[in-house]
């Protein structure tokens, strides 16, 4: 039996992107739909006998009629390849108010062929070309359900992250004890892992979340266990697999130099009669985030020519590529850097930020009794103080015709 487990898809981000004039939507929902199509692709292609997806199908909860469009479109072909579709709603799907559906819920309503549905703890039996497979559930749960419970009441925001633990590790228990142990089992959560690892810049509220120990999931009762909810792929344990899948595209630059992409799970049978589970990670070509640095140091004569010749270095990579350039500068040389003349240069970056990390200097104090000091003297201690002494010397020179017709005028 092969699954593909993915998860975090988070169709609406769409930081860091443009307007396609072809379609009028914005680039970045195209990636993440290509990631999609890929994914899509690979089911239809090899052999996959269910699709796994664990939680946060959008940005937001309220995602718009085209993202949900196009979400159920990819659904539609995979259901209608003959290919099960279960999907766990993550918090980015968890509305704010108890009674409100979920964005996903919509395929359980209309009871869509070959598309499952769960915002609950419970496990599920789903018929694949190759025999049942059992799905045992542990989606987002809101905080607010959990904390009505009367052994959550009066207390402190400590006792709440524990007691909202215990409450899942007891779901987990539970789901254990329902098994069919001749049935092949996975345990699909949208959950954190105590020790996983996340190279997301942007603020999360994972130190907020309650952490499972993976003893606490890593049961043998399933044969694979399928982790969303953070970003980046990771393994936590092999016998039975703990494994987020991540997610299919970058979000931000914290997931710069992080492989995207999906999880193909293979459970057999053995000649010993036992399941054995294999699996592999797919990675995805998606948008490549860039981060350049670079340094301009003082005396530099030609600092505009001096940025564009670093960033000849980077030109190619740069290419269709979310670019992040910090050019590090002395305050004299701000003014001769232009924006224009970079972005002409990397024209075929996708996206270009441009950061000036200004270096200025403690003023220098230049004193002494009252009237000590020609100009030219002051001038000289100045540009020494400033410059390397080729350069000082040069402006000095300047300095002094400056100076000399001041006083001619005068």
């Amino acid at each position: 039996m092969r699954i593909l487990h993915f998860a975090d898809l988070h169709l609406g981000v769409e930081a860091y992107g443009k307007l396609d004039p072809q379609t009028g939507l914005s680039t970045r929902l195209g990636d993440f739909l290509t990631a999609f199509d890929k994914l899509v692709d690979y089911a239809v292609n090899n052999d996959v006998d269910l699709v796994l997806f664990c939680g946060d199908a959008y940005k937001t909860r309220d995602p718009s009629p085209t993202q949900q469009r196009e979400f159920a479109r990819r659904v539609g072909t995979l259901a209608s390849k003959g290919i099960p579709v279960f999907l766990l709603t993550g918090n980015h799907d968890v509305p704010n108010a108890d009674k409100r559906a979920t964005a996903t819920e919509i395929f359980d309503t209309l009871q869509i062929k070959n598309v499952y549905f769960s915002n609950k703890p419970e496990v599920q039996i789903i018929q694949t070309k190759r025999g049942p497979i059992q799905i045992a559930t542990l989606p987002w749960i809101r905080r607010g359900a959990l904390l009505a419970r009367d052994s959550a009441k009066n207390l402190t925001p400590e006792q709440v992250k524990l007691e909202i633990q215990r409450i899942l590790t007891s779901i987990v228990s539970d789901h254990v004890a329902k098994i069919d142990r001749a049935i092949p089992a996975i345990l699909a959560a949208h959950v954190w892992v105590s020790g996983a690892t996340t190279g997301s810049e942007k603020s999360m509220s994972i130190g907020e979340d309650p952490a499972l120990l993976k003893s606490e999931i890593a049961n043998p009762a399933f044969d694979y266990v399928a982790v969303g909810h953070i970003h980046k792929h990771q393994v936590f344990d092999t016998n039975p697999p703990v494994v987020y899948s991540g997610s299919l595209e970058r979000v931000d630059f914290g997931e710069e130099k992080d492989p995207k992409g999906f999880v193909v799970i293979d459970i057999e049978t053995g000649a010993d009669g036992k399941r054995h589970t294999s699996f592999e990670f797919h990675p995805l070509d998606g948008r490549r985030f860039l981060t350049i640095e670079i340094k301009l140091n003082s005396g530099e004569l030609s600092p505009a020519a001096a940025v564009l010749q670093q960033l000849g270095d980077y030109r190619e990579s740069a290419a269709n590529a979310i670019v992040r350039l910090t050019i590090t500068m002395p305050a004299e040389m701000e003014p001769f850097i232009r924006d224009n003349d970079i972005r002409s240069f990397l024209n075929d970056a996708h996206y270009l930020a441009i950061n000036r990390d200004i270096k200025r200097d403690a003023r220098i104090r230049l004193t002494g009794p009252a009237g000590q000091g020609t100009p030219e003297d002051v001038l000289k201690l100045f540009l020494e103080s400033k410059y390397p002494p080729e350069k000082a010397a040069f402006l000095l020179e300047y300095g002094r015709i400056l100076i000399t017709e001041r006083n001619q005028v005068g």
